[in-house]
């Protein structure tokens, strides 16, 4: 069977991005993958965390994946940072990682910006960690958003790197897993920005956890432009507010971007922020609900985290030492 891999960072405030844009679109590929759903912690620290709120947002990013429908009898949640082939794979990788690869990162630059030289190693290095995630277990398909397109090219490059140094097919080579009508979800202050839980403003974004007076509040006051909406995407250039608020409609319905345009045509924006705020809080308080509900017992959620690094460490450990035997590192 194929298997999938991916995951989120535990840095607090999950938003209705990441439910979009990603952990919604897994419960479906439980059915026909072999999934692997982690928690990245080692991704997360490349920016100092707190260490009380960095384990408390690990547990609340696996609440979260079972409050959505992730099932743990079917999929492997673990924390990156309890199975050590991931670091350890990661500095074998190193080495068949040219320097140049890496100084195209586009992220790198994005997250340095002009205090490059003072940026740390693991911030450099990240997408080499991102490779050894992927190929630790042999994933064959990775789900990808937009800004993520070009860390999984690096992973599949340096599979082939590895496998030509070789002449090996040890790795297979990861595909991107593509979703009908990619979800980008965006600011709701400022429709040319991703949503995010760096934006200082929290009516930027709609947190999970927001009750749904809150969700309400955030919509009604998302910004808007003064026309109706049109019935046709290409009246949505220059108007990326609008693009935006559609989008998160048609994704929260299971609905074609085209259909919704079609239903809400000529629809000024309080009818319509009414219709996405009820459609909203229809989706995200019971999720929300039932996250609260497992924060409530953590050492349940540590009990699936730990049955889930055993079955993750199982598959990479066998895995690493095929690697290493490959290398011709000795196996004592």
């Amino acid at each position: 069977m194929n298997r999938i891999f991916s995951g989120v960072q535990p840095t607090g405030n999950l938003h209705l991005g990441n439910y979009l844009g990603a952990i919604k679109n897994w419960v479906s590929l439980q059915k026909d993958f072999e999934c692997i759903f982690c928690i990245v912690d080692l991704h997360a620290i490349t920016i100092k965390q707190d260490p009380k709120e960095l384990e408390n947002n690990t547990l609340e990013v696996t609440a979260a994946y079972l409050a959505s429908g992730i099932d743990p009898e079917k999929t492997i949640i673990f924390n990156q940072s309890a199975v050590s082939a991931h670091t350890e794979l990661t500095w074998l990788l190193s080495c068949f990682t040219p320097i140049g690869w890496l100084n195209r990162m586009t992220q790198f630059k994005e997250k340095a910006g002009k205090k490059k030289d003072n940026a740390v190693l693991g911030l450099y290095s990240y997408p080499v960690l991102m490779a050894s995630d992927i190929l630790a277990y042999k994933a064959t398909h990775v789900p990808v958003g937009e800004d993520q397109k070009q860390h999984l090219e690096l992973s599949r490059d340096i599979a082939g790197a590895f496998n030509q140094a070789y002449s090996t097919d040890l790795f297979p080579i990861p595909e991107p897993q593509i979703f009908g009508e990619a979800t980008r979800v965006m600011s709701l202050r400022n429709g040319k920005n991703k949503m995010s839980k760096s934006d200082e403003s929290d009516y930027s974004r709609i947190n999970i956890t927001d009750t749904k007076d809150l969700i309400n509040l955030k919509i009604q006051k998302a910004k808007t432009d003064p026309y109706p909406l049109p019935s046709e995407k290409k009246e949505l250039e220059n108007r990326p507010e609008a693009e935006n608020l559609l989008g998160i409609y048609s994704a929260l319905k299971d609905e074609k971007f085209d259909d919704v345009m079609k239903e809400m045509s000529g629809k000024d924006f309080s009818s319509f922020k009414k219709l996405l705020s009820e459609l909203t809080i229809d989706k995200i308080e019971p999720i929300s609900k039932k996250m609260n509900d497992y924060l409530k017992n953590k050492d349940y959620l540590k009990k699936i985290l730990s049955s889930g690094k055993e079955k993750a460490e199982d598959i990479s450990s066998k895995n690493l030492l095929e690697i290493k035997k490959a290398i011709g590192l000795l196996i004592i």
